[in-house]
């Protein structure tokens, strides 16, 4: 796939076979040069991680105050109706705002809020009775937040890092979200069971005081000196650039196709049910974020790939294809195998598509194009669940998943036929228009 041919080997030579071995694992594990080389990386990549692991304790703790309260499951399906509306709108309106206004300052502020309303959960749940309402506003508000800050959080990456490190930066920042939501929900899970509410929430509420200490230590990053003014014709624009890009359109359309056929999860309540009952339903969840950190830290390959459309068709092939393995599996021991491969593939998928951002929109459209992204990735598996769900009401659960990883293969098969200038797309062209459009901003500075 493009990489440079190993070094050498004399017949015989068992300096020669261990010199291969050694090239070998220095293009399979994890590149962690940004942290080593950037400075700024290595604060955002740290507070992003800090940040990260005490919002996936309270992802997990408000759902089950609502539980608590209410003891209706429709009450807890509620809270993604509070969170959809929210993060669609905010997130274009985040990406506009990215390209317009310092992106450290705008994730500070939003990381500001976000603090502030965990505090407001914190108080909430020291009272006798906690009150409803306020669950469901704090996480529209958290919601929309995150599209506020997400889209600067993205665009911020590519100023970080040298250009040939972007794919490096992708690994890395792909390990820390899947890190994350490893070990977030895990001690979740111990903290509710062994201390109350308000204390799980304070946990996350420290995670944020140390997240905004190290943005404090971060330098500014300015906007483009070409930047446009937030205003409904701006995030037009953006979108009219992404329309007009089919690299861009590609892992937009297979990724929405993957997740929307695939998503299985909201069926893991009554896989489960097969295979042991709730004690094993968390491994359900974990299994394919598992499988994404493996896929990550073996991820150096990935710098060395070329044709990254076709790296990404192949990737969502191996989600749908890992899928409907987990549909027909009779053993518990292979359908986590099953998901972990699903992971491992989802997260090799999302770190070809970071690269081909990071590395082909140019910097005064990257955040409005980070907030595309942003809707790209989440409406998803919000659909996908809801799809799953109405087929397994229809026929059966193992029906719904089976269906859905051949239908997730077979419309990445079309969307390959239909975009061949994605399934096409060479990498070393993007990085070369990234490498200019760097050069071109550095002599403007200079001036």
């Amino acid at each position: 796939m493009g990489s440079p041919d190993p070094p050498h080997r004399t017949l015989g030579s068992s300096q020669g076979s261990a010199s291969r071995r050694s090239w070998r694992i220095r293009h399979l594990g994890l590149d962690i040069s940004p942290l080593r080389t950037s400075r700024e990386f290595r604060l955002n990549f740290a507070g992003s991680l800090v940040s990260s692991f005490g919002s996936m304790i309270t992802y997990v703790a408000v759902p089950y105050q609502v539980a608590q309260v209410t003891h209706s499951p429709l009450s807890v399906g509620l809270l993604g109706i509070c969170e959809l509306v929210p993060i669609l709108l905010m997130s274009l309106v985040g990406g506009a705002l990215a390209d317009y206004i310092d992106r450290r300052r705008m994730v500070l502020l939003a990381e500001t809020g976000l603090a502030l309303v965990t505090v407001a959960l914190l108080i909430n749940a020291t009272l006798d009775h906690p009150a409803l309402w306020v669950l469901y506003a704090c996480a529209g508000t958290t919601a929309a937040l995150d599209g506020i800050q997400r889209p600067a959080l993205d665009s911020m990456i590519p100023r970080l890092v040298t250009p040939a490190q972007i794919p490096a930066a992708a690994g890395l920042t792909s390990l820390r979200g899947n890190a994350a939501h490893v070990g977030g929900p895990a001690v979740a899970g111990l903290l509710i069971a062994a201390v109350p509410l308000s204390w799980v929430y304070a946990v996350d509420a420290v995670t944020f005081a140390v997240s905004l200490v190290v943005l404090l230590l971060m330098h500014a990053v300015p906007p483009p000196p070409d930047a446009d003014r937030p205003s409904v014709r701006s995030v037009i624009d953006g979108l009219r650039y992404a329309r007009r890009r089919p690299e861009l359109m590609g892992t937009y359309l297979v990724d929405i196709n993957a997740m929307f056929f695939g998503m299985p999860m909201a069926l893991f309540p009554f896989v489960a049910d097969d295979f042991g009952g709730p004690e094993v339903l968390g491994l359900l969840y974990a299994a394919p974020s598992a499988g994404a950190i493996v896929a990550t830290l073996t991820s150096g390959w990935t710098s060395h790939v070329r044709r990254h459309g076709l790296m990404v068709v192949l990737a969502a092939g191996g989600w749908g294809a890992a899928i409907v393995g987990f549909g027909l599996a009779d053993e518990f021991w292979l359908a986590l195998l099953c998901l972990g491969l699903a992971g491992g593939a989802d997260m090799i998928s999302g770190i070809l598509r970071a690269i081909i951002w990071n590395q082909t929109i140019p910097d005064h459209l990257r955040g409005r194009l980070a907030g595309i992204e942003m809707v790209s990735y989440t409406t998803g598996p919000l659909l996908g669940n809801i799809e799953s769900g109405l087929t397994a009401a229809v026929f059966s659960v193992r029906t719904s998943i089976v269906s859905g990883g051949v239908l997730c293969i077979v419309g990445t098969a079309v969307l390959a036929l239909t975009l061949p200038a994605f399934l096409a797309y060479d990498g070393r062209q993007g990085l070369a228009r990234k490498q200019a459009a760097d050069a071109a901003r550095a002599a403007f500075a200079a001036d």
